[in-house]
């Protein structure tokens, strides 16, 4: 039901100057792969081949990472390399992928305000770039669709995070009608604690119907000068019903440096071609004084 989605890729990644100057925060990888190419596998891996990155200045190589590089794969045939050539040829045939250029930068809301003609009237995905999720087994998005097709309204990822740190997010407030789904009452964007409905974070991925983009245009920019996508989600919920997910996964927001350092840790402790020998290293390091 869900064929398309939409990446938010146009800050400007100021938390990792001076790396973020020539090159995009979404193309920091984990490990040897981007994290906009985790970003678009997952949206893939949910059924969606149809995905428009949004974009700003200074992203070029996004686009030039999902384009064709013949010289390169020339260079890899020549080599026989042929287990590198076919991983490069995948990642341009991974999805039709599009780009379009954000004016520029005024919050989440106006970024996904550029995806309203490639979408028309149809639902959509949106996954943030900057943020991964790991599941044990289906995708966070298509876990998200699925929830999607029994309601047929918007669909928002949710994460439990501590009491103290709700203020770093958009918090939701509701019922839950079964285990892991709730019926959301309230959106509030970075509540203090003791204004925030529940500890349950927006946690960058979403099924968002067409109406949003409507009430988008009836938002006004915040103190920041933002236009907040969290502040549209709450006039639509005074007109419609919406639902929150507590997903099954784990979330790693690539946006600040102490958790980019922890996500590469991890997924390289995943990589059974040097996950042995790094855990010895890392043993050996922790234990000197």
């Amino acid at each position: 039901m869900i064929k398309k989605a939409v990446i938010p890729a146009a800050g400007f990644g100021t938390r990792f100057l001076p790396q973020t100057k020539s090159q995009p925060k979404e193309m920091l990888p984990i490990v040897d792969t981007p994290t906009i190419q985790l970003v678009v596998e997952e949206a893939v891996h949910s059924g969606i081949d149809d995905i428009l990155i949004i974009t700003g200045k200074g992203k070029r190589a996004l686009e030039e990472h999902f384009d064709r590089n013949f010289e390169l794969e020339e260079e890899l045939e020549e080599k026989n390399k042929r287990e590198l050539l076919n991983d490069m040829k995948r990642i341009s045939d991974l999805a039709d992928i599009h780009f379009i250029h954000q004016k520029e930068l005024n919050g989440l809301g106006d970024a996904i305000s550029y995806a309203e003609r490639h979408v028309g009237d149809h639902p959509f995905a949106v996954l943030l770039g900057d943020t991964i999720i790991d599941t044990p087994g289906k995708p966070v998005t298509r876990q998200l669709v699925d929830v999607y097709a029994r309601f047929e309204k918007t669909v928002i990822a949710l994460e439990q995070v501590a009491p103290e740190k709700v203020s770093r997010y958009g918090i939701v407030g509701g019922d839950f009608v079964d285990d892991s789904v709730l019926m959301i009452r309230e959106l509030v964007e970075k509540p203090s604690p003791a204004r925030a409905p529940s500890n349950l974070a927006i946690a960058g991925r979403y099924i968002l119907t067409p109406g949003i983009f409507d009430r988008i245009k009836k938002v006004r920019k915040d103190k920041g000068g933002e236009i907040q996508l969290t502040n549209a989600l709450s006039l639509q919920l005074a007109e419609e019903a919406a639902y929150g997910l507590r997903f099954k996964g784990t979330r790693y927001d690539i946006g600040s440096k102490i958790d980019f350092l922890k996500t590469n840790v991890i997924y390289a402790l995943k990589r059974k071609e040097f996950a042995a020998d790094f855990y010895d290293f890392l043993t050996q390091i922790v234990k000197k004084p």
